[in-house]
């Protein structure tokens, strides 16, 4: 779809960047899950511009950034636009809610969704950032742009790297790849998960397995993704210890018999400095996995 054809009510492109012969594209629309405007990124690679439908990849941001962060820090447009891939980056929470306190903190409420459906109030109106991103988002998209809607992949840093671990074991037949940059593997178990899973799920901790990659992990039957997951990590991450725990998750892909990639990293911190280190092979683990599908 080029820029210039009429959008569907309530989507409105609000600007857009010619870029590596491709477009970055930024766009707002009325939210039916979440129930306020919602904004998100698209870069559409020159084949996808020329008509061709291409495979999709969703990057779930980290905590306190926007649909903007990773489209700006990471790099990845120039190897996107070279393999022919469509990068998709929402925003990391709901924005302009009211809720009182929801912009006190900066690791729970806005920027920092979690990427789940919360069930307590006042959250719960609101915060579904899981339902919003692989249902209306993702239906969005594929009737928006030429995504090739059965070659869709998923990675995340930090809090969007366990959104992305998360989203793809809940939701297999939707993203048929995965990888993430220093995710919050184990979050029942770091003061960042229990503190969001506390505030939007409840004190009832069995509640909270549905959004802890590690358990969702341990509990599969078989290795959900025959291609294998990639996740890096940087030994000179400061939350490495207390809030990342790649550890716990590696142990349950072994139970299972997951295949996991790993790479640890000596020198590298929790920066974009580090995702963009990186980016390049993310990019084509999600390539290699999804061309299966067109």
């Amino acid at each position: 779809m080029r820029a210039s054809q009429t959008l569907p009510d309530g989507v409105t492109l609000q600007k857009q960047h010619v870029c590596h012969g491709g477009e970055q594209r930024f766009y707002q629309h009325d939210s039916g899950v979440i129930g306020l405007p919602m904004r998100f990124s698209v870069y559409l690679p020159p084949a996808a511009l020329a008509g061709e439908r291409c495979p999709a990849i969703f990057f779930l941001a980290g905590l306190t950034c926007t649909e903007e962060t990773f489209m700006i820090k990471a790099g990845a447009q120039a190897i996107a636009a070279r393999e022919g891939l469509i990068l998709i980056a929402p925003d990391t929470s709901p924005r302009g809610a009211g809720i009182p306190g929801e912009a006190d903190a900066w690791d729970f409420g806005v920027g920092a969704g979690f990427y789940l459906d919360a069930t307590q109030a006042p959250w719960s109106r609101h915060y579904r950032m899981q339902t919003y991103i692989v249902d209306e988002l993702r239906q969005l998209v594929t009737a928006l742009l030429p995504v090739q809607e059965q070659a869709i992949g998923i990675m995340g840093h930090s809090m969007g790297g366990h959104g992305a671990l998360t989203l793809a074991l809940r939701h297999p037949g939707v993203f048929r790849s995965v990888s993430a940059f220093a995710p919050i593997a184990a979050p029942m178990h770091c003061p960042w998960g229990r503190k969001a899973f506390s505030g939007y799920l409840g004190d009832d901790e069995s509640t909270w397995a549905q959004y802890d990659a590690s358990a969702l992990m341990s509990a599969q039957n078989t290795a959900p993704f025959s291609g294998g997951i990639l996740i890096d990590q940087g030994l000179e991450d400061p939350f490495l210890h207390e809030q990342l725990q790649p550890e716990k998750f590696a142990l349950a892909c072994l139970s299972v018999r997951q295949a996991l990639n790993l790479r640890c990293h000596a020198g590298y911190d929790h920066s974009y400095y580090f995702i963009t280190s990186f980016i390049e092979d993310h990019l084509l683990h999600h390539k290699k996995q999804l061309q299966t599908y067109r």
